[in-house]
């Protein structure tokens, strides 16, 4: 699966302390394995958010991304819950 990044997502992820980013590339291996580990708590938002969906790096940290194609999507951002704002 071929995953891109928007500026968004790039920013945000600079502004991660590095335990974090260590596990959210950890995360997103098993989410190019299997987008739908169970683990990952992968699930599509809804409301203004309805095209897109969201997985988690832990408790507080998700990952919100976009299908583009059957074998690539766009993650568009990386934080905690205010991302879905």
């Amino acid at each position: 699966m071929r995953v891109e990044y928007s500026k968004k997502f790039l920013k945000s992820a600079t502004r991660l302390p590095a335990q974090l980013i260590v596990l959210a590339e950890r995360k997103e291996t098993l989410f190019r394995l299997n987008p739908f580990h169970p683990s990952l708590d992968t699930h599509k938002l809804h409301g203004k958010d309805a095209d897109a969906w969201a997985f988690s790096i832990n408790r507080k940290i998700r990952i919100k991304f976009v299908f583009v194609a059957n074998d690539s999507l766009l993650f568009l951002d990386i934080g905690t819950h205010d991302i879905y704002e």
